[in-house]
């Protein structure tokens, strides 16, 4: 939300079923209006014109605003390699993509791509956090030299009438890092970094506060939760952030008795202590089994039941 706007989730690219990559932009908004007690989730997508950006996963979309505008910035990703370099031995080889920054007009779908001097290489799996009209990349993964660089640079977009302004700036003391999850805390433009990989082997068991302000981006390493055995022995995890200050983190369950694509969920939770400004991270495992629902089947609306004390503020 941002100056009354309403909550919306934006959703670009990634696989489909048939292992497609996908170009197409949705828009995931909530509509709580009413004195029932459903929630309604609507997708819609959104008409790209212009310079789009082409089918792509493992990339970024944020949300920047400037001058009263507000604009969908894009970067990186892969993409197959492109129709006419495929040979027989390559055909479904993946590449990054160019390290084109795209811009999304947030009213009529307008979109524009930018080249910067100062990006030279494209990147996929990285992390993005944006305030205001600034975007901080953080980490990523490298296709061509198949590296994790420590990167961070912050992309400054100046929303003018007629072009808009692109700036970037290249710093030195980033992350190595890919695939992590980034979980708002209670107050505005603060973060935990949990999970990801420092290495194809190698999962990252650190964890890290981050802020954003006037004077830029701070840092600061804070100690990971006590990991059980089945998270600290996995060699793979996922997942995503819940409500501030949550992550759902999803392992391999790894045990003969359990189906093949079974997994393990946990909820990890950081709170503040007392009056400390420094959140402390508690982990605990919340209940997988759900014997009475049913498979998720396609649709444009989703409902969700409410409890009467959620009913407070609607309209």
């Amino acid at each position: 939300p941002y100056s009354g706007n309403p909550e919306c989730y934006l959703i670009h690219g990634g696989r489909t079923p048939n292992n497609e990559l996908s170009a197409s932009l949705y828009i995931l908004t909530v509509d709580s209006r009413g004195c029932n007690r459903k929630v309604t989730l609507r997708c819609q997508e959104k008409e790209l014109v212009g310079e789009p950006p082409g089918p792509r996963y493992g990339h970024t979309i944020s949300v920047v605003h400037s001058r009263g505008k507000t604009a969908y910035v894009l970067f990186g990703g892969r993409s197959y390699i492109p129709p006419a370099e495929r040979t027989s031995e390559n055909w479904n080889s993946v590449v990054d993509c160019l390290p084109q920054v795209y811009l999304i007009d947030q009213e009529f779908g307008c979109c524009s791509a930018h080249f910067l001097p100062e990006l030279t290489d494209g990147q996929s799996f990285h992390l993005a956090l944006a305030r205001e009209n600034c975007v901080y990349f953080l980490g990523g993964h490298i296709a061509s030299t198949d590296c994790r660089p420590p990167r961070l640079f912050r992309l400054r977009v100046e929303l003018l009438l007629g072009s808009p302004l692109l700036s970037c700036d290249i710093f030195n003391d980033g992350l190595a890092i890919t695939s992590a999850i980034v979980t708002p805390l209670g107050s505005a433009h603060e973060y935990i970094i949990i999970g990801g990989y420092q290495s194809d082997s190698q999962k990252r068991m650190q964890c890290t506060y981050v802020a954003l302000d006037d004077d830029g981006i701070h840092m600061e390493p804070r100690d990971a939760p006590e990991w059980n055995t089945e998270i600290s022995q996995s060699r793979t995890w996922f997942g995503g952030s819940l409500e501030k200050g949550s992550t759902l983190l999803a392992v391999p369950s790894g045990t003969n008795p359990a189906p093949p694509d079974g997994y393990y969920f946990y909820k990890v939770t950081f709170q503040h202590e007392g009056n400390e400004e420094e959140p402390a991270q508690t982990c605990s495992q919340e209940s997988t089994e759900f014997e009475d629902s049913a498979p998720l089947e396609d649709s444009e609306e989703l409902y969700f039941g409410r409890e009467p004390h959620e009913m407070e503020y609607s309209s």
